[in-house]
């Protein structure tokens, strides 16, 4: 949660007026205390640990305006919950898995197909993830919006060659955030 991609999105979204609140998934909490790198969860107690999270900032903030996202498998995890929550506007991933790298073939695509409420994927064209000529063939619900990074990977990272920098990704997913936020905010 504290990585200096992290840092660079939350503090773009906070200078943006969007106030950002980071947590880890206890597999994150434990490879940190341990100092060596944990395996992720299963997937229920990823859900649950999210879940509480989305709980205890609705307690502290009721203005109504909650978004949801992450990062990889917390956009995921983001995405399998928002339907289901109750005051939640709707749901950011930036770098969504939609497959595991080299297997196109196993997709975590169901939710997206049927997603009710509005969701933002951000993604870079040559995810190993998803890429755009996979991806754009994918049958996704019309509330979800997709929106590419130039030459970006999985972090949104282009090549040297495109003429893009990370920077230059970073500031349009900020920017593709702060809009996708701005639409779908109760008035």
């Amino acid at each position: 949660m504290d990585s200096s991609w992290m840092e660079t999105v939350a503090d773009g979204l906070g200078a943006c007026g969007i106030r950002v609140v980071r947590f880890e998934f206890p597999y994150m909490q434990r490879s940190r205390e341990l100092g060596r790198r944990c395996g992720p969860d299963r997937l229920p107690k990823l859900l649950d640990a999210y879940r509480e999270e989305v709980r205890r900032e609705q307690r502290r903030d009721s203005t109504g305006n909650l978004f949801i996202g992450g990062k990889s498998l917390g956009g995921r995890v983001a995405s399998l919950l928002v339907d289901s929550l109750e005051d939640v506007q709707g749901c950011l991933c930036l770098g969504y898995p939609f497959h595991p790298p080299g297997k196109p073939e196993t997709l975590r695509t169901e939710h997206l197909e049927t997603m009710h409420s509005p969701c933002l994927i951000l993604q870079g064209e040559r995810d190993s993830f998803g890429r755009r000529e996979e991806v754009e063939h994918y049958s996704l619900a019309r509330s979800v919006e997709l929106s590419w990074l130039p030459s970006g990977d999985h972090s949104l990272k282009p090549t040297k060659a495109s003429g893009f920098s990370e920077a230059d990704n970073l500031k349009a997913a900020i920017d593709c955030c702060q809009g996708f936020i701005t639409r779908h905010q109760q008035r």
